[in-house]
């Protein structure tokens, strides 16, 4: 039998298996879907987003390192690395002050996992980025300023 006849029959089976579950009702489409929080999210600045993701007065940590260009020449995609030496953290949360939702992610570490994140954000204008982790039941807070010769939320 042709090798690529193979791949062939083996996908449609496998479509086929996932097209049966979700007709039966085992498989429903939102369990394929991640949790989010609409009030962080949506909210119209950093002090209202903070509070849907529940931190309150997070304190000043050098133990978090910012790393991203200090000049974005285009917004639209600026690449940011957050690293948390601080012992047992849980999440990292991402904020560009100045977006009309300045939520721009929020990672939960599990497992032990490294306090590592590397990822590109929109960046409507020159703002502060501010990282919020979450270790020990705490909260630790670091900011840098990017400046963004370009805009990345329709400008």
């Amino acid at each position: 039998m042709n090798v690529l006849r193979r791949h062939v029959l083996k996908g449609a089976a496998g479509a086929g298996t996932v097209a049966i579950a979700v007709a039966v009702g085992l498989l429903r489409p939102t369990q394929a879907l991640a949790a989010w929080n609409k009030d962080a999210f949506e909210a119209k600045n950093v002090s209202d987003a903070m509070k849907g993701l529940g931190v309150t007065g997070p304190a000043d940590s050098n133990e978090i390192v910012i790393k991203m260009p200090d000049i974005a020449e285009n917004g639209a995609v600026v690449p940011v690395e957050v690293t948390s030496s601080i012992a047992g953290t849980t999440s990292i949360a991402i904020f560009a002050e100045k977006n009309g939702t300045p939520l721009v992610g929020n990672f939960n570490l599990l497992g032990g996992a490294q306090g590592y994140i590397s990822t590109r954000i929109k960046v409507a204008q020159t703002s502060f980025i501010r990282t919020v982790v979450n270790a020990g039941g705490k909260s630790y807070t670091a900011a840098r300023e990017v400046k963004v010769t370009v805009g990345g939320c329709g400008g």
